[in-house]
């Protein structure tokens, strides 16, 4: 299992459009590729000043469909982003592979 982390700190100004946009069309359109069976917009807490930090974590069942997603989509995606809120927003990627996992049955 892959674990796709974007980690984007957005300016204040935008935070509520940006927001509402990764909800209601960027992580649908992400999950609507295929390659990921999983995702999870978190806040991240101690941002720095004048901006909010975001982690949105995407989860590929295999290498082979995160590449997928690599080389048939991230691109447009990206450009899409780039293009609603540039200038206005800073981003990484980082990319894990999950070696086991721990659940807490309730």
């Amino acid at each position: 299992m892959i674990l796709y982390n974007v980690t984007v700190s957005i300016d204040l100004s935008i935070q509520e459009d940006w927001l509402n946009w990764m909800k209601s069309k960027h992580i649908p359109d992400v999950m609507n590729t295929n390659c990921f069976v999983e995702a999870r917009i978190s806040r991240v807490h101690g941002e720095e000043e004048g901006g909010a930090t975001y982690a949105i974590s995407y989860v590929a069942p295999s290498q082979e469909l995160y590449d997928q997603y690599q080389e048939q989509h991230a691109s447009k995606l990206q450009m899409e982003h780039t293009e609603k809120y540039g200038g206005k927003f800073a981003a990484f990627r980082t990319l894990l592979t999950v070696l086991e996992e721990f659940k807490h049955e309730r």
